[in-house]
């Protein structure tokens, strides 16, 4: 059995190795690493569910990895509780479906003005001229970023995502210490300037709390604002650019979308299934736990292959159709549990919008090209450019 993700052809193509995991070896050990790997819908869903499974602390890094270290460790999505829980209760009010309906119109009309900038061209690259401008203009908003900081986001954003991918790259990790002690230092500016002078905005409301001093600290206040920032458009990025594309190689489904748009909420929930904006999380398993015929250790590396688990035969008819008229669809793209995703109803909203307004003014969309170019990242799963013409 050879299954490495770091191998180009693996992530060029995940989904045949999934395959064969499951067939051979849904627990599988990787043991240049030393986690486990679990590939099944059921295992997956009912683990992410289990608290004898937990986030572990980073270990010790080359103090020029420091602040790197000291913002992951105050990222929501790497704690447990009791801090998981107050710190998610902090921010789960700007992120319920009420609340993100509320943005529907802002959102229809960034990505109408993005289009309306290619309209002429009658050619785009869905990644740089819609599915990364679209939600990075929506979650800075939503934040308080300043719009002519944009661009300074993206490259922290870029350096912060790439170190939660498989690699053994030192200097990986020391770009992306830089951007985070970068990063720190601008959200504590732009928090000062908040306290001054605060707005109506997520930053304002945050600050507010950590002023009382016993439910946010500065730290926590700086890393609850990282991760929402990069977490609140890296997946999204990918659901629309892995979508388009899927819809793309599947004419049928995009002439369907075409005709039918409103197919879009199930459209979006089956495009996140058939090529996972995020490919895996991981926990750490805090006592020995049986897995079927396994038992895993207690302080194993526990790693949920979650596109995986959305291509399993036992829970989805033909897997590797896509079909956007399927139900139900219980994928595993947002997770499961306690550390579901947070702005899953946002990533929704912003996808369901993206694909209606495509297909309704650009129908005879199509791929400029036969060969995808994605990043170079296993775990965020996404395109570097998508080349089309209409």
């Amino acid at each position: 059995m050879q299954f490495d993700p770091r191998s180009p052809e693996v992530r060029a193509n995940p989904y045949p190795y999934y395959e064969m995991l499951q067939r051979y070896a849904p627990v599988f050990y990787w043991e240049e690493w030393g986690m486990t790997f679990l590939s099944r819908h059921e295992d997956c869903q009912t683990l992410l569910r289990d608290n004898r499974l937990a986030h572990g602390q980073f270990m010790e890094v080359p103090e020029q990895q420091r602040p790197l270290l000291d913002m992951q460790n105050n990222w929501l999505l790497l704690q447990n509780p009791p801090d998981h829980t107050r710190l998610r209760a902090l921010v789960h009010k700007a992120f319920t479906p009420r609340m993100v309906e509320q943005l529907r119109g802002t959102i229809q009309e960034i990505t109408d003005e993005l289009l309306d900038s290619v309209q002429d061209a009658g050619r785009m690259d869905v990644i740089a001229d819609l599915a990364y401008p679209l939600p990075v203009t929506v979650i800075a908003r939503m934040i308080g970023i300043p719009e002519a900081d944009y661009d300074r986001f993206h490259g922290w954003s870029d350096a912060l995502a790439r170190s939660l991918d498989f690699t053994e790259e030192t200097a990986v990790y020391d770009r992306a210490a830089v951007a985070a002690a970068e990063f720190t230092d601008y959200l504590a500016e732009l928090a000062q300037r908040r306290r001054v002078e605060p707005g109506s905005d997520l930053l304002s409301a945050l600050v507010a709390v950590e002023e009382e001093g016993d439910r946010l600290t500065e730290a926590e206040l700086y890393g609850t604002c990282s991760l929402l920032l990069v977490a609140g458009h890296e997946t999204t990025i990918n659901l629309i650019g892995n979508g388009t594309l899927a819809l793309l190689q599947n004419r049928p489904q995009w002439e369907l979308l075409c005709g039918q748009p409103d197919l879009a909420k199930t459209a979006v929930e089956e495009l996140l299934r058939y090529d996972s904006p995020v490919q895996l999380t991981s926990r750490l398993a805090l006592e020995p736990i049986e897995v079927g015929e396994h038992t895993l250790p207690a302080h194993t590396m526990v790693t949920f292959l979650l596109g995986a688990a959305n291509r399993d035969t036992a829970v989805f008819d033909a897997p590797d159709r896509l079909d956007i008229t399927r139900k139900p669809n219980p994928h595993l793209a947002f997770g499961s549990g306690i550390h579901y995703c947070l702005g899953a109803p946002l990533a929704r909203l912003e996808g369901q919008i993206a694909f209606t307004t495509l297909t309704r003014r650009f129908p005879k969309l199509q791929l400029a090209n036969d060969t995808p170019c994605y990043r170079d990242n296993y775990v965020l799963r996404g395109l570097e450019t998508l080349q089309t013409e209409f």
